[in-house]
Order: C-alpha cells, then structure tokens, then sequence
C-alpha cells in the first residue's frame, strides 16, 4: 500500500508547497520510489511547479482537475471527472525526476468548498462529503509508493479529504510568531478527526522554513517547538534563500541541484527527506 502524508499549515506563505514538491522529487529521483503528489490547494502553485501554467490551463479547460471531482460531488447526475485523464504521469521539470505524478488542483475549488456542505447524500447515504477523495483515488493509490497531499490553508472539507486518505501529516512553518500561532488547533483539529473516523493520522513533524540564523525571533520561536507538545520537530531546516522562489519558475532543468540551490538547500532537502521515510517506517 501507499504511504500517504499531507502537508498542512493554517497560514500561507510558509513553504508548505515547496515543501511538498522538493520532497516529491527527491523521494522519486533519489530513493527511486513512484510518487503522486495530489494538489488540494486552490492556489494550484504545486500544480503549476510540476506542469507549468500552460499545461495546467489545458487540463482546467477540459475539467481534467480535481475541481471536477468536487463538482461532481455536487451534481452527481452529471458526473464528468475521469481520474485517468486528470492524473498526470512523469511530471516536473527536472530530467532526473521520472516517476513523479500529479492529480492536479484548480482556482475553480474555490467556489466548491463552501458548497460541498449541502452535497446530495445519495442513495442509501452512502455519500460522504470527506469521502470524496478517498472514493476516486482508490483504484490508483496503490500504483504508488508514497502520496504527498498539498492542503490548503484551512481546516475545511477539501483538507478532511486529504487527511481522509492520510496515515500521517507534516506541518511546514516559519519559525515565527504568526506562522506557528495554528499549530496547536491543527493537532487537535486531526487528533479528534482521526478518533471520529476510527483512522489513525500521526503528526510526523514540524518542518522549520524560511530559517534565519542571525533572527532572534527564529532562534527564540525554534527553543519553543522543540520544548512543545503539540508535535515533533524534524532536526533538518530549510534555510532562507531566493533561491526557493526561483524553483518555482518551470522551466527545462537538467537536476535537482540546478532546482533546488547549491547553497545547502538541496542538501537540506535531501535530508528532511531521508527524517520523513524514518518517520514513517518507525
């Protein structure tokens, strides 16, 4: 079976995509695994990091996004998502990644959420709205060695179908104020889901992005994780660079290094990959 994690953190800007993407690719260039990244965020940045925009725009026109699947969840008469068509395989563009996939994300998920609330419950009431995802991947899940799950910024019915389908989740974060303030509502938001669904869904860690060496504040904010209870906190930190927005231009790139930075941030990456296959095999 799959490894299934999610990414999740209540506050944008904190490296949860390029999170989940860098280690996507290291995990299928590097420790040759087959690996399915599923883009749950309305933003679609790891979308178009792995397809570019061009291709993406293709794929939302013809309704070959997750958003269809969300869609059809509210129009079960007209259901028109086709999990083969939307799953893309040998994405990114990095030469050495080629056992990488995608099921991509939309803008249109937006406007879906808030309605999947008042989603028919069909015959027999079998349909659940935090049972969308697990239904429709179900037959695919287990062509995979490791899923990565990019949620959105919230605690909503699109990041329960990811958790839904998850044995575990990391939190990607800024070592500062803001960025860490949800950290405790979103352990006890999964905890109490997991006991709801009778599924166990374990905090691997806290991954600490964006670090600051010479901050205070990230010096100060870093003591009080690792001193907390609310989850672990993986020992590798992605540094400070710009290097991390330019990855997120798509354009032909012949290795990760190239992608990711020669500066440490590669090797950083590389790192927190090897600490998340530990933590789930233990």
């Amino acid at each position: 079976m799959a490894t299934v994690v999610s990414t999740i953190n209540l506050k944008g800007g904190v490296g949860k995509t390029t999170t989940t993407v860098a280690v996507a690719e290291i995990l299928a260039a590097e420790h040759q695994l087959k690996v399915l990244v599923i883009d749950l965020d309305p933003q679609t940045n790891a979308t178009t990091m792995l397809i570019g925009e061009d291709r993406w725009q293709k794929l939302n026109n013809a309704g070959n996004t997750l958003a269809q699947l969300f869609k059809d969840a509210l129009d079960p008469e007209s259901r028109q998502f086709d999990l083969r068509k939307s799953l893309q395989k040998g994405v990114s563009n990095v030469a050495a990644v080629q056992t990488l996939s995608l099921l991509p994300s939309s803008i249109d998920l937006i406007d879906v959420q808030d309605r999947l609330y008042s989603m028919p419950a069909g015959r027999f009431y079998s349909d659940n709205p935090i049972d969308i995802l697990r239904r429709a991947v179900k037959p695919v899940l287990d062509e995979f060695d490791f899923v990565l799950v990019d949620c959105p910024p919230n605690l909503g019915i699109i990041t329960l179908n990811g958790l839904r389908i998850s044995q575990g989740y990391i939190i990607p974060t800024i070592p500062d104020i803001l960025s860490t303030y949800g950290i405790p509502q979103i352990v006890r938001r999964v905890r109490d889901f997991s006991e709801t669904i009778s599924e166990s869904i374990e905090p691997l860690g806290i991954v600490v992005t964006k670090y600051q060496g010479n901050s205070s504040v990230h010096a100060n904010t870093l003591r009080n994780l690792r001193q907390g209870k609310d989850a672990p906190v993986f020992k590798t930190m992605i540094p400070q660079s710009n290097q991390m927005a330019a990855a997120a231009e798509y354009k032909p790139l012949s290795t990760l290094r190239q992608k990711w930075g020669y500066q440490g941030q590669y090797e950083a990456y590389q790192k927190l990959s090897a600490e998340i296959l530990q933590r789930v095999s233990a």
